[in-house]
């Protein structure tokens, strides 16, 4: 039996427990509920991604993702299908799983024919004109925080925990220019459905708004996601971004996760 279904088992059948759950300890079960995906390893899917600007204003990307379940890492590539202007870029990323490790990013540019890497200092810049982050491209590890529970709620009709997340280190907040987080954990299969994140300028804020999660061949898949960023409540820009055709255990290998295969194009 898989570990995200002994984790759902385990929340219908015992809710006391669940409940008294630390903070610490839903973080490690959300931490291991991304990691249990050895049933749902290889995937691909096609993303739309739709900027919007303050004045609403819309441009409209269309990729391919790409992505493969290592030992100690996870290896992910987006390849940029439309529009014209930004055809075969493509972003390469190694997620380490250890804390250690920084992880690795490089930037595949086709108009430019340049291959570009993301160094750490950079990691909080915009990806691609997007409200996402390069470092929201990456999963977060646990030990690089502090949690408390604020309080419990509801989303969309789903009872959640609201994890406050605090940064142990001035590196973690420079890599993810996010002074602290508020992350909306649901509580029957501890996934993280939204999020407020507070930043190092003064005043402004991303809202980050799961609108569509869906069961996926045993696995959830957050399909339809919002984020937007604010200053003094003002809204700056928001990016729409939609999951489709997902499909888990693809035939993938390693020689498709290099430098190398990125500047090629899909």
């Amino acid at each position: 039996m898989k570990l995200k279904q002994i984790a759902l088992i385990y929340c219908l059948l015992m809710p006391a427990v669940v409940f008294a759950l630390t903070a610490d300890e839903i973080a490690q079960r959300v931490d291991a509920r991304d990691d249990a995906r050895d049933d749902g390893d290889k995937l691909i899917s096609t993303m739309e991604m739709t900027l919007i600007d303050k004045n609403g204003n819309q441009r409209i990307r269309v990729m391919k993702n790409h992505s493969m379940d290592k030992k100690n890492a996870t290896h992910n590539v987006i390849f940029f299908i439309s529009p014209a202007n930004v055809r075969n870029t493509a972003f390469l990323t190694y997620d380490y799983d250890a804390s250690k490790l920084d992880d690795d990013q490089w930037l595949y540019l086709s108009a430019l024919q340049k291959t570009k890497r993301i160094a750490s200092s950079d990691k909080s810049s915009s990806f691609m004109g997007s409200n996402f982050t390069y470092s929201d491209m990456t999963t977060r590890d646990i030990s690089d925080y502090s949690y408390r529970i604020a309080k419990e709620s509801k989303v969309r009709g789903h009872k959640v925990w609201i994890m406050e997340s605090t940064p142990k280190t001035e590196k973690t907040i420079a890599e993810t220019g996010y002074k602290k987080s508020y992350m909306f954990v649901r509580q029957d299969n501890f996934v993280v459905v939204r999020a407020l994140h507070i930043l190092q300028e003064k005043g402004k804020k991303k809202y980050l708004d799961v609108k569509k999660l869906e069961l996926i061949e045993g696995i959830w898949v957050a399909t339809e996601i919002e984020m937007k960023t604010t200053q003094d409540k003002k809204l700056l820009h928001k990016t729409l971004l939609k999951l489709s055709d997902v499909k888990f255990n693809q035939d993938l290998d390693d020689s498709f996760f290099t430098v190398r295969r990125i500047e090629k194009g899909l």
